[in-house]
């Protein structure tokens, strides 16, 4: 068997929140960037051009939200949940 290197990013925990709500928002404003455009528009000429106009718009938009939102729903709706 070959053996991979796996790639690791060392951080402070403080960090965490930040840095998974960044990756949340990339991927949720390209998924959905991508549905909108090809819902409204479909496969037209320049596809790829207007996805990434469109998704960089919508990601300056989904990372402070998302931010926003993820600290609303931990501090505020999940501290009063019992898990057992």
């Amino acid at each position: 068997m070959s053996q991979t290197s796996t790639f690791r990013i060392r951080t402070r925990r403080k960090y965490y929140r930040l840095i998974f709500t960044g990756i949340m928002a990339l991927m949720m404003s390209f998924i959905i960037s991508t549905a909108l455009l090809v819902v409204k528009q479909g496969f037209i000429d320049g596809f790829f051009m207007e996805l990434m106009h469109s998704w960089g718009l919508a990601f300056m938009f989904a990372w402070p939200s998302a931010y926003i939102c993820a600290y609303l729903v931990q501090e505020h709706v999940l501290s009063r949940i019992e898990f057992y």
